[in-house]
């Protein structure tokens, strides 16, 4: 390492302590790769500050020194937002020693914690104290509040609850000039000028380091009811979707698709998998309502006679434990792990608005099959709010590498094409990162991509904070 490399780092040491950096390249590698491995890095270090004083100061002597910055939290994204480059000149910044949860407010129904806590640990501290953090993910284990908070994660409960973006109130953030917007407000209501901690939920750490939150917190449901339909068609789910929000008052916590190629996959590769209806079909929903009371059990199966009625619904299956309700949520939750084991999948995350959601999919098995039509297409998600992750898997005997070098790229242009003909978006859920930044360029208006560039250069002239994300570099 130069001089100059070493000088810094033990400018960095003088911060955070030996216990707060680490250099040793095999202990780094946990840090510099990408939860699907599609992107792999390399650091000059990982720094692990331990309050907001510590990163305000490494910013700081990384606006001094010229050095790029990296913030890293659970490291569970899917398109590389927190895995630096290739090049060994950026720091990467962990936030996985800040995981203080400061206090829950019982009256005022808020949580205050650091970036760093896992969103499983602050789900857990709201149950303590009877409350509900309605935030849930397949990665709840291992995702930090920062992640959660820089990718404006949605996850499975969006439809009653709302992104991340919807449950926060406060934030702390620490700027690329090393200043410290101190926005922890628990308020309901506060129009005193621009709503600043909008700019930086969804920003995947390109404009500062989020480093504290004050989150929303909900009453526990007292009763929940889960069921796996079986649907004719996607219009039918549509329909079904919106009689189930009129009839239960709102009660619909989640309402996710699975069509027959996703649930196949999980039957054959997930251990333990078990379908509740008699056979599979070609569409299927899983309904949870959840409401104060028990009764909510009663609702349910009302709802679902009377959609029986209505041709809206082919089958179904209710959930009468909690047993149960984990196998019907495993089929669903599965699915990603079941393409990666059948070999992997190519994959998109876009959303169009739930009323379009059936025609925009006979639109794209049109438009597939007349570019591949061995191509399988298996589509699935959260159609309560539109969004699809609208997955490929190779034909029969093929291969994702071929599908990847072959037809991939222009079915994926002919597929983003079209979810921006209904009004869609093709960075739905899982963020821009390193993926992304050409085709977010590419679907953006140009004033809203001047506005982004704008906000961009005020907050980060020197462009030092998580170079290479979200927007194409001049």
């Amino acid at each position: 390492m130069k001089r100059e490399g070493r000088e810094f780092l033990n400018i960095l040491k003088a911060i955070v302590g030996s216990a707060g950096i680490v250099e040793d390249e095999a202990m780094q590698s946990r840090y510099l790769e990408d939860e699907l491995r599609q992107f792999h890095g390399r650091a000059l270090a990982v720094v692990r500050p331990a309050n907001t004083g510590e990163v305000a100061a490494i910013v700081k002597a990384c606006v001094a020194s010229g050095i790029p910055m990296v913030p890293h939290g659970g490291n569970t994204g899917y398109c590389g937002g927190a895995t630096p480059d290739a090049s060994g000149r950026q720091l990467l910044i962990s936030l996985e020693r800040m995981n203080r949860i400061h206090a829950v407010d019982p009256l005022g129904f808020t949580l205050t914690a650091d970036a760093g806590c896992l969103l499983a640990s602050v789900q857990a501290a709201a149950a303590a104290a009877g409350l509900l953090f309605p935030l849930s993910l397949g990665s709840e284990g291992s995702c930090q509040l920062g992640g959660n908070l820089s990718t404006n994660a949605g996850g499975l409960a969006v439809l009653r609850y709302g992104n991340i973006r919807d449950l926060v109130l406060g934030l702390e953030v620490v700027l690329p000039s090393g200043e410290v917007w101190d926005g922890m407000r628990a308020l309901r209501k506060d129009n005193a000028g621009y709503d600043l901690k909008h700019l930086f939920i969804g920003a995947e750490g390109t404009l500062g380091i989020i480093t504290r939150v004050v989150l929303k917190l909900f009453p526990q449901p007292g009763g929940r009811a889960t069921a796996l339909v079986a649907v004719p068609d996607v219009a039918a789910a549509a329909r079904l979707l919106a009689r189930a929000r009129l009839q239960t008052g709102d009660a619909v916590t989640s309402f996710e698709y699975i069509p027959r190629l996703a649930l196949a996959l999980v039957l054959e590769h997930i251990e333990g998998a078990r379908l509740p209806l008699d056979q599979a079909y070609d569409h299927q929903v899983l309904v949870e309502l959840s409401a104060a009371d028990q009764g909510v059990e009663t609702v349910l199966e009302q709802l679902l006679e009377q959609a029986l009625q209505a041709g809206e619904i082919i089958d179904a299956a209710m959930a009468s434990s909690g047993e149960q309700r984990d196998g019907l949520w495993r089929l669903r939750e599965s699915v990603p792990e079941a393409q990666r084991r059948a070999g992997g999948s190519y994959k998109h995350d876009v959303s169009v608005p739930t009323a379009k959601v059936a025609d925009f999919m006979l639109a794209a098995e049109r438009a597939i099959a007349a570019i591949d039509p061995t191509v399988r297409i298996c589509a699935y998600g959260h159609l309560g709010d539109g969004n699809l992750h609208f997955n490929l898997q190779p034909s029969p005997g093929g291969s994702l590498a071929r599908l990847n070098s072959g037809q991939g790229p222009e079915i994926s242009r002919a597929l983003h094409d079209l979810v921006d003909s209904f009004g869609g978006s093709v960075c739905a859920e899982h963020g821009v990162g390193q993926l992304k930044p050409q085709l977010l360029a590419s679907y953006t208006n140009p004033a809203g991509l001047s506005l982004m560039r704008g906000i961009k250069q005020l907050l980060d002239p020197a462009g030092l904070m998580n170079p290479g994300k979200v927007l194409v570099q001049d």
